[in-house]
């Protein structure tokens, strides 16, 4: 084969190849053009086959070459043409120079047609959107685009129509952050580069780039399916007491966000209803893979106790406390990753750490000789339990060598001496009493004085707020309270803790009267004249608390004490206000209290009652001589019915 492609190939299966003038801009084409050139086509003029006897040459014609003259072939032989040889093989000479010319111009058409096509950033030709941009410079396309897009801005802001298996909606391109992005578009369509046949008679439709929110349009895709398909069922291992009870996995159908926005990207500007597609999801951890957990972790973990041993002794983690602690729920993905809880191992071992640890005790400050004081905390040691989490795995799996070594890590307390000093506590700001009958022999007086002894020496940070329910924790027999009338229902009751709601009064109106902020407290159904009016409290576990904010700069320490038939709260900090006082308005809207027989019997209690009654109490804050600030205080108390009994 010759470097032009002589091969030889049966005359009837040659093509005839035709090659048309090209038109290009007057300005821009080459001066070359280029006619028909007709291949031979396998028979002489007198019928016989290329190169027989007797046979006459076809005509090849190139008029822009200047020649039409019959072109000799190869004689029977196969010998080049020559004078005073056959002609046909001298013409077939000329017919192969003919088309390596033609070949030479095509190359420098092409060269020619590749320069225009390229003229400006963007290819000639291209459209996007049925917006012409070819030729223009990036920044030239993406203002033509942009203006187009504004032309049509009704398209692009038109709801989508969208179906998610049988279920049909829209979602606003707005709320989805569907749109084109212009400058994406112009990049993508300057990048690409056409062939030559694409440069010499094509054009092409670039496609848009489009942006979407996946998120937002997940959220808003989920408004319309539903729960169209099954949900999935998440593996996970539980214990019920130390029996581990498999959960196995079944797979979800429905959206995903990048396939959903997939969708949305290719169908938006379709003119169709995008179809969503909905997809089979599979948990990670499969049924064989639980199963195995179950076989080779969970059974052997609670097969027997685990011996931690540390510098201050040795305790052991029983079955129960391993099955409490040890997590085999997957996560979103439906994997499995096997681990001990560290909060809930500590929780499960309240008195097995108690052996081997020491809790530090913070700072603090006590009223000696009517001056604060700071009491200095101590530091302590503590199991580390995340280490011991950590370690626990190792062994949980094995029948023997079933032993850990606990680390002990110092713990400092939280409140130092220097957190104390820097408080600021110097002076006592307010102090509030009320009185009890009864003598500290009654059940009544001890749960005030357990109260009072457990709030004793308390310091607020500023900025901190105090629960009164946070402190104490519930009150019960195990904690010293007893049994004293409560308020329960409207009337009062036998209940464990009475009394400690006189020692909630107290302590609101101690904070009261020294500025503090109020953030949570509920007076009494019925009025008692032991409290002021209005400004009192109740407390019950776990509903009612009594909370207040130390909203001032400096800290606060809670002082108590009692006497056989009072108790007092002192507050001691800096004043931040002179003084505060209080002014009550009349009461109104005064009612009187029904007479109520009741069964005899231990739970009752007999009263006298009560009137009800409306009346606002306003905390007045002084500084400088004047009021700067006013807060009002509302109750409506009810009339407090007689009971007899029987």
């Amino acid at each position: 084969m010759s470097q032009y492609g002589e091969n030889r190939v049966p005359a009837d299966e040659r093509p005839t190849m035709q090659m048309a003038a090209v038109s290009v801009p007057a300005e821009d084409r080459p001066t070359i053009q280029i006619t028909a050139v007709t291949l031979p086509v396998g028979q002489e003029a007198g019928g016989g086959p290329v190169g027989a006897a007797g046979g006459t040459p076809e005509t090849v014609t190139a008029a822009s070459a200047g020649w039409d003259a019959p072109i000799s072939r190869p004689d029977a032989s196969g010998a080049p043409g020559a004078p005073g040889q056959p002609a046909s093989r001298r013409r077939l000479r000329r017919v192969l120079i003919a088309g390596g010319a033609a070949f030479a111009v095509l190359v420098a058409s092409g060269a020619a047609t590749a320069g225009y096509a390229y003229a400006g950033e963007v290819p000639r030709g291209t459209s996007v959107l049925d917006v012409d941009l070819g030729g223009k410079s990036r920044a030239e396309a993406v203002q033509a685009l942009r203006a187009a897009l504004d032309s049509r801005a009704s398209t692009f802001t038109t709801p989508v129509p969208v179906r998610i298996g049988d279920q049909t909606g829209e979602v606003t391109p707005a709320e989805v952050g569907l749109a084109v992005d212009v400058e994406a578009t112009v990049e993508a369509a300057s990048a690409h580069r056409p062939g030559p046949w694409e440069l010499l008679f094509g054009s092409r439709e670039a496609d848009p780039v489009v942006t979407v929110d996946a998120e937002k349009l997940d959220t808003e895709l989920r408004k319309i399916v539903g729960r169209t398909g099954p949900q999935m069922t998440l593996p996970a291992i539980t214990f019920s007491g130390t029996t581990p009870r498999p959960v196995y996995p079944k797979p979800s159908k429905g959206i995903r966000a990048e396939d959903s926005a997939k969708a949305l990207r290719d169908g938006w500007l379709g003119g169709q209803a995008v179809v969503v597609p909905l997809v089979e999801t599979h948990p990670a951890t499969t049924t064989e893979e639980v199963d195995k957990l179950v076989t080779e972790l969970a059974r052997p973990a609670v097969a027997g106790p685990v011996t931690v041993t540390s510098q201050r002794g040795n305790f052991s983690i029983p079955p129960a406390a391993i099955a409490k602690s040890l997590v085999l729920t997957a996560d979103k993905k439906g994997k499995i990753s096997p681990r001990v809880d560290e909060k809930k191992l500590r929780a499960a071992l309240p008195s097995q750490l108690g052996k081997v640890e020491v809790e530090p005790k913070d700072a603090t400050m006590s009223i000696q000789g009517n001056k604060p004081k700071v009491v200095a905390g101590t530091g302590g040691s503590q199991v580390d339990t995340a280490a011991l989490a950590r370690d626990l795995m190792a062994v949980l799996p094995k029948a023997d060598g079933r032993t850990v070594a606990a680390q002990l890590k110092a713990v400092e307390p939280k409140v130092t001496t220097d957190d104390i000093n820097k408080m600021g506590i110097k002076e006592r700001v307010s102090t509030f009493t009320t009185n009890f009958t009864g003598g500290l022999s009654s059940a009544r007086s001890q749960n005030i004085v357990t109260i009072a002894r457990d709030v004793d020496g308390t310091v607020v940070k500023p900025g901190e707020t105090f629960s009164l329910n946070g402190h104490t924790g519930e009150r019960g027999y195990a904690q010293g309270y007893r049994d004293a009338p409560v308020i329960l229902d409207g009337k009062l009751v036998p209940g464990v803790g009475g009394g400690t709601s006189q020692f909630t009064t107290t302590l609101f109106n101690a904070t009261y009267y020294a500025g503090l902020e109020d953030v949570e407290h509920k007076p009494h159904s019925y009025w008692f004249s032991r409290y002021p009016a209005v400004i009192e409290s109740t407390i019950f576990w776990p509903d009612l608390d009594f909370k207040f904010k130390n909203d001032s700069p400096h800290g606060v320490l809670i002082d108590t004490s009692h006497t056989s038939s009072s108790v007092t709260v002192s507050i001691w900090s800096t004043k931040v206000f002179d003084k505060v006082t209080t002014e009550y308005s009349p009461r109104r809207n005064i009612t009187k209290p029904k007479v109520i027989k009741l069964q005899p019997g231990p739970s009752c209690i007999p009263t006298n009652g009560i009137d009800g009654f409306t009346q606002d109490a306003f905390r007045l804050f002084h500084k400088g001589g004047k009021v700067i600030k006013r807060e009002k205080f509302t109750w409506k108390y009810l009339a407090e019915p007689r009971y007899s009994c029987g």
